[in-house]
């Protein structure tokens, strides 16, 4: 019998979704990250990463405190304050697990133009942390203000030896991707694939601690939480900070029904996933990591290989095209 499943949103070609990945606000707003670094004054003999990795390492004895921030798009503010609340601590506890810490706790700065935005942010925010079991301890608030913004910044903290870097994928390295597929085009935010709010407490940090788990049997070289470029735009993101390249098997990339949700490959690759990982290891690890996710409830498999090209070239079939040259353009340009 023929597979029929995603016959129609199969149709698409590697040069399509390049073009995709390209023109993608997600992915074109991180160009001005590198400017931004240059201005700044970071060095210090206790900051061991910084700019580049999911949150920054600093050294505390042989374990380290891992700090990161996020801020939410004031466009998901407007349409659902509620999921723009959920996701400012959904992204933060991310950044946290991406580097095989565990998350401690957050502050936040809300802005909010009345009452009632400022209650649905709120309760956002709330369910998450309860969800993962980070406390908001503390933060700002701008009350009455022009504009409605949530930004949120997380404590974690690691064994200084289990961290997993973004920057440390090495030639020839399976890449990994992990998702949860259970899950729902989000009906306020189409760009979002929500795959958090209708699973249980357990369930996520069941998912969430896998990173740790893995950082601490070292099973991977490097990772990264699959934020809001998507799937690619994230692997460009960990390839760049690597000074690598890749190859990427599109059809390999684990994706849902797409025809029965009614949306192509491109849209599928640019959305946040809600919950997903995006990693590189040595071949010997590759089934012992996707073992771990999958017992977690998320699809799991190899979508590419790390090259020593830096180039980012995407494959299906027959076909394939260059995403992205490193030596002459980057996402962050850091």
């Amino acid at each position: 019998m023929v597979n029929t499943r995603n016959m129609v949103a199969d149709n698409y070609t590697p040069e399509s979704v390049a073009e995709a990945v390209r023109k993608y606000d997600g992915v074109r707003r991180k160009q001005a990250i590198g400017s931004l670094v240059r201005s700044l004054h970071i060095d210090n003999i206790d900051v061991v990463a910084s700019y580049g990795e999911d949150a920054a390492v600093i050294q505390n004895g042989r374990t380290a405190l891992l700090l990161a921030a996020d801020g939410i798009w004031n466009k998901l503010m407007e349409v659902d304050p509620y999921w723009a609340g959920y996701c400012a601590i959904l992204v933060n506890v991310h950044d946290i697990a991406a580097m095989g810490g565990r998350p401690v706790a957050m502050v936040d700065v809300l802005s909010a133009s009345d009452d009632a935005i400022m209650s649905e942010v709120s309760r956002g925010m709330h369910d998450a942390a309860v969800a993962f079991d980070v406390p908001v301890v503390g933060g700002h608030l701008h009350p009455d203000a022009p504009y409605n913004v949530i930004d949120v910044s997380i404590l974690g903290v690691a064994e200084l030896d289990n961290i997993i870097y973004s920057s440390k994928a090495q030639p020839n390295d399976a890449i990994i991707a992990a998702i949860d597929l259970k899950g729902r085009i989000h009906p306020s935010a189409p760009m979002n694939w929500d795959s958090v709010t209708m699973k249980t407490p357990e369930v996520l940090r069941s998912q969430i601690a896998v990173m740790k788990d893995l950082g601490e049997r070292h099973l991977l070289t490097a990772g990264k939480d699959i934020s809001n470029p998507g799937v690619i735009g994230t692997l460009g993101m960990l390839i760049e900070s690597s000074g690598v390249g890749a190859v990427i098997d599109l059809a390999a990339i684990p994706s849902p029904d797409l025809d029965a949700l009614g949306i192509t490959f491109e849209q599928w690759i640019r959305m946040y996933p809600g919950m997903g990982f995006i990693m590189t290891a040595h071949q010997s690890n590759v089934e012992a990591v996707c073992k771990k996710f999958r017992n977690a409830g998320m699809a799991a498999q190899v979508i590419g290989t790390v090259t020593s090209t830096k180039k980012l070239t995407l494959v299906k079939g027959e076909q394939e095209t260059l995403l992205f040259n490193f030596c002459e353009e980057g996402i962050t340009n850091i």
